[in-house]
C-alpha cells in the first residue's frame, strides 16, 4: 500500500532531489500521467460500473452518467448499452454501437419513432439511439468509470492500493524524463514499470476473466535466456 504522501516522497528520495526542485505540483503532474496511462493500457475491473436510466419517448438523446461540460467527471467508456421495456417481462435487447454517418442514413428523420436497435456518441456527454425511442424505455449503460485519483485530498486509491509498484515505477520514468536524468536510469524505471503492469495485466485480464473449473490454471511461458554464442 501506498498512500499519496508515501509516493511523493519516494519519488524525492529515488531522485535524490528536495521539493525545491520536484514541488508537489510537479510531482502531482508525475501521479496524474502515470494514472493515466495505466487506465489506458489495462483493463482493470473494480473500475467497471453499471448506469441506469430511463430514455424519454420521442427522444433519442441520453445524457451520459458522469457527464459535465466540459469533461465527463467519472466516465472513461462505454462498454454495453441494452434496453428493456418500462413494464411487462420482455428480454433485454443490446443495442449495437454504430457510428454517425450509419446512423443518420438508418435513421434520417428523428422525429420517426420504434424500438431501439442501435446507439452512437453524439458528444462525449451524449449518446443517441436509433430508432427514436416510441416509449420510455429502462436502459443501462456499463462503463468502466475513472477512478478518484490520488491527490493531497484523497490519500489513498485503489493503484496505490493494489498496484505501488506500477505507480511508482510509472512516476520515476517520469521524473527522470523531466529531470533529464540519465538515459539508463530512465531505461530502468521505463523496464521496471513494463514488468509491473505486466503483472498486472496477468492479474486483470488473466485470473479475473478465467474460471479454472472449465479452462484450467493460467499458464504464463517463463522466459529464457538465449545461450551466448562467444566465438
Amino acid at each position: 500500500m501506498t498512500t499519496y504522501a508515501e509516493l511523493t516522497t519516494q519519488i524525492l528520495n529515488y531522485t535524490e532531489t528536495s521539493t525545491d526542485v520536484l514541488s508537489s505540483t510537479i510531482t502531482d503532474d508525475f501521479i496524474e500521467h502515470t494514472e493515466n496511462r495505466i487506465l489506458r493500457e489495462v483493463d482493470i475491473d473494480v473500475f467497471k460500473s453499471h448506469q441506469y436510466s430511463t430514455l424519454t419517448s420521442s427522444n433519442p438523446f441520453v445524457s451520459l452518467p458522469g457527464g459535465s461540460s466540459p469533461d465527463p467527471t467519472s466516465l472513461a467508456s462505454i462498454r454495453t448499452v441494452h434496453i428493456w421495456p418500462a413494464s411487462g417481462t420482455a428480454t433485454r435487447t443490446f443495442l449495437e454501437q454504430k457510428d454517425g454517418s450509419y446512423m443518420n442514413e438508418y435513421w434520417p428523420n428523428r422525429t420517426s419513432t420504434g424500438t431501439p436497435k442501435y446507439w452512437s456518441w453524439w458528444d462525449h456527454n451524449t449518446i443517441y439511439v436509433a430508432p427514436t425511442p416510441d416509449s420510455a424505455y429502462n436502459i443501462e449503460i456499463g462503463i468502466t468509470r475513472l477512478p478518484t485519483r490520488l491527490s493531497s485530498s484523497n490519500t489513498t486509491s485503489w493503484l496505490g492500493n493494489n498496484a505501488p509498484s506500477v505507480l511508482l515505477y510509472g512516476c520515476l520514468a517520469e521524473a527522470f524524463k523531466f529531470l533529464k536524468g540519465p538515459a539508463e536510469m530512465l531505461q530502468l524505471y521505463e523496464q521496471s514499470y513494463q514488468r509491473a503492469i505486466q503483472g498486472l495485466v496477468i492479474e486483470q485480464s488473466g485470473k479475473h476473466r478465467r474460471d479454472e473449473y472449465m479452462k484450467g490454471e493460467l499458464k504464463v511461458p517463463l522466459q529464457k535466456e538465449q545461450p551466448s554464442t562467444g566465438g
